[in-house]
């Protein structure tokens, strides 16, 4: 097997850890003595939807809406399958958010309410409160991913800005709720994942309004007014630790970046290759990350230390790229390009960094590979590999030396997979 090949075969097992068909089944919850409603959203909806209607006792009334990004849908007969943008959203998000709240408002105490939430849901579930329009939170969605903010950050600001995050699901619902959750941040929240439909919200108002002035997000006068309005008044706030509403709700953490990383780790052991795993909640600048990756690639590969080679550094999270170029490419994209650059061509080196759901940031690439030469075939090419990262171009960069690794929607995400292999 060659080094791309091994490298693109330990995504496939990092992604299938993760896999909504082979987790789903052994977490689903007995049925009720009323009916079942499924909601969900997320990159992995659609498909846990699916399993949930393949495993689901014959004889037990089930039916629902699950809202997924375009692309990601998955064959369903009584769920009905919705898809919407991510990760800015759109009207049929929206539509599809306030279809969702009407349904639970239905339930009645007998029921169940089962809900199926993974990374995304936070676009997907976007109707917005009172005096917010969805053009103007289309605006600040868009600028806060751009700006550098953590996912967490950016999950505070939408959770008070819609009517179902941020616990408000639940809290609509009369019928017992039991959450079944496919991780995609790294301390495995279910605040945070999916901004917590379900789940108390331990932020403010004040937090919100702290982050828009620290970004410096451009909002409407109107707009402000409403979000001062709710900071001084403690309207539109979303359901806290200890309210009684959280009772008879259940958030299970069926899949996380660690159990990928682990399968990705035996992967490697099983072609005879030392696996260190460096940690699952990785975050930071792409580029900054890189450079701390290569000194460790470095030290390996001159002095054997901690391991003598082949080693594996395999590592997970979610890293962030504050956008001040032109160009095109996701924070893995970003990473790579980085690394490169901090390795210099250094022998015997590879790399592989690919975000679990098949698309890094906004492309249609799932990540790259760099190769020892990856510099070498740059410069024959006419490009300039810091020029490029500086305009935060690293999808054109790899898009000229065929080095994106293209899937297609993984239909699951447990955030980002990064691998140096050196040999």
């Amino acid at each position: 097997m060659n080094t791309r090949e091994l490298l693109l075969d330990s995504f496939r097992a990092a992604v299938g850890a993760a896999d909504p068909l082979k987790i789903v089944p052994s977490h689903l919850p007995d049925p009720p003595r009323g009916n079942t409603l499924v909601v969900g959203a997320g990159k992995a909806a659609a498909a846990m939807a699916h399993a949930v209607e393949a495993h689901w006792p014959v004889g037990h009334p089930l039916e629902g809406i699950v809202v997924t990004p375009y692309r990601h849908g998955f064959a369903t007969s009584s769920i009905m399958v919705i898809e919407a943008s991510h990760p800015v959203p759109d009207t049929q998000g929206e539509m599809a958010a306030r279809a969702v709240l009407e349904s639970v408002h239905l339930l009645k105490p007998d029921d169940l309410l089962l809900g199926l939430f993974s990374g995304g849901g936070s676009s997907l579930l976007s109707a917005p409160i009172p005096g917010i329009t969805l053009e103007e939170l289309k605006s600040i969605t868009r600028q806060l991913l751009l700006s550098g903010a953590s996912i967490q950050e950016i999950n505070i600001v939408r959770k008070h800005l819609s009517t179902v995050l941020g616990g408000r699901l639940a809290a609509a619902s009369q019928a017992s709720v039991h959450c079944l959750i496919i991780s995609d941040v790294t301390d495995n929240d279910p605040a945070s994942i999916a901004s917590g439909p379900c789940a108390p919200d331990p932020s403010t108002w004040e937090e919100v309004l702290g982050l828009i002035k620290r970004y410096a997000i451009r909002i409407s006068p109107q707009s402000l007014a409403v979000l001062q309005e709710n900071h001084r008044t403690g309207g539109e706030e979303t359901p806290k630790l200890g309210d009684p509403l959280f009772r008879n709700v259940k958030n299970r953490i069926i899949a996380t970046a660690r159990q990928s990383l682990a399968a990705a780790a035996q992967f490697f052991r099983a072609h005879g290759i030392t696996s260190l795993i460096l940690g699952d909640t990785i975050t930071g600048e792409a580029r900054e990350i890189a450079r701390m990756h290569a000194a460790i690639a470095r030290e390996i590969r001159h002095y054997s230390n901690p391991y003598k080679p082949p080693v594996a550094l395999i590592s997970g999270g979610e890293t962030t790229v504050t956008v001040k170029g032109t160009g095109k490419g996701g924070r893995n994209a970003e990473f790579l390009l980085s690394l490169a650059i901090a390795l210099g061509g250094l022998e015997d080196v590879y790399a592989l960094a690919c975000d679990t759901d098949g698309i890094d940031g906004s492309e249609t690439n799932a990540g790259a590979v760099i190769t020892p030469d990856t510099l070498l075939r740059a410069t024959r090419a006419g490009m300039n590999p810091v020029a490029l990262l500086d305009d935060n171009d690293a999808y054109t960069f790899f898009d000229k030396l065929d080095d994106l690794v293209v899937t297609g929607p993984t239909r699951t995400n447990v955030n980002d997979y990064r691998v140096i292999l050196v040999m």
